[in-house]
């Protein structure tokens, strides 16, 4: 089986101190100052695959 069919499974199953133990883990390696620019890289990367999905899209019809 592929990795892709165990990560939802993973991302599923993280409760809540799960989530809090990831979070104090990237803001001590990223630190404070660092998390808002990191966040927008990866606003504007998630912004740019979904611009070229759906520019594949519409090269199709």
């Amino acid at each position: 089986m592929t990795n892709a069919f165990f990560l939802p499974i993973f991302l599923g199953g993280m409760g809540f101190w799960e989530w809090v133990i990831v979070l104090i883990v990237v803001l001590l390696l990223f630190g404070g100052r660092k998390l808002p620019e990191l966040m927008r890289g990866i606003g504007k990367g998630i912004s740019n695959f979904r611009k070229g999905v759906k520019g594949e899209d519409e090269d199709k019809n």
